[in-house]
């Protein structure tokens, strides 16, 4: 299960886009607490604390208690804006959460004892289909993540939902089927070197091509002297 965890935060006054510019200038992240029928609360985040909280892997899947003005909020974060160029943090969105709340995650999978498995020490491959599998729970029992044992399989074998133990309260939002996690995929050295095969082969061919339309020249050639020959007996 999720662990209570604190971030520390200050209140701003005022909200917009160029509130949030003015803000993130003086080294702050903006941010938002909202839902629960309340008002939203304006506020900002120190971007080391933050950056810190996201390197988990698990930041949208976590619930904080967030300080601010003396006081606590439990959210859940909903989205993270990044800079498109330096990926650094732009604004947070916190949902207000409480022990009836229930909410759809993504939590990361996580897969364990690679160095056991058959099929990756054969050369193959993990082919990872869903690194993160949504499902919805209360907000108490959110699974930090989800984990998958690779000891034993070999380059074919599948690991599906099935093969995990969901947790009790705890439902993935794809009912219908035994989807697909992860593949151990058989290794494509073999196919990469092909064309290279088949280019050699071109080339052999247009040598070949050429030796051939030389050959026409000369024979052209040698008839020309022929001739000549003859004409100067002729003479």
């Amino acid at each position: 299960m999720s662990d209570q965890n604190v971030i520390s935060a200050e209140p701003r006054d005022r909200a917009g886009k160029g509130a949030a510019r003015a803000m993130r200038r003086a080294g702050r992240v903006p941010a938002v607490i909202y839902g629960d029928r309340k008002d939203p609360v304006m506020i900002s985040l120190e971007p080391r604390e933050l950056r810190k909280q996201l390197s988990t892997g698990a930041f949208l899947a976590t619930v904080y208690t967030v300080q601010v003005n003396g006081g606590g909020e439990r959210v859940l974060p909903r989205d993270v804006q990044f800079h498109p160029v330096s990926d650094k943090p732009m604004h947070v969105d916190f949902l207000r959460v409480s022990k009836a709340t229930r909410t759809n995650v993504n939590v990361p999978v996580v897969f364990l004892n690679e160095e056991e498995c058959t099929g990756l020490k054969r050369g193959g491959l993990l082919n990872v289909v869903r690194y993160e599998i949504e499902v919805i729970c209360g907000v108490d029992d959110i699974p930090s993540q989800f984990e998958l044992d690779l000891a034993g399989l070999d380059i074919g074998d599948s690991l599906h939902f099935s093969a995990i133990v969901m947790p009790e309260g705890v439902e993935s939002v794809i009912a219908d089927r035994d989807f697909t996690i992860a593949t151990i995929a058989a290794p494509t050295i073999q196919e990469e070197e092909e064309p290279e095969e088949e280019e050699g082969e071109e080339g052999l061919e247009g040598e070949e091509g050429e030796e051939g339309a030389e050959g026409e020249e000369g024979a052209e050639g040698a008839g020309g002297e022929t001739s000549g020959s003859e004409k100067k007996s002729k003479d």
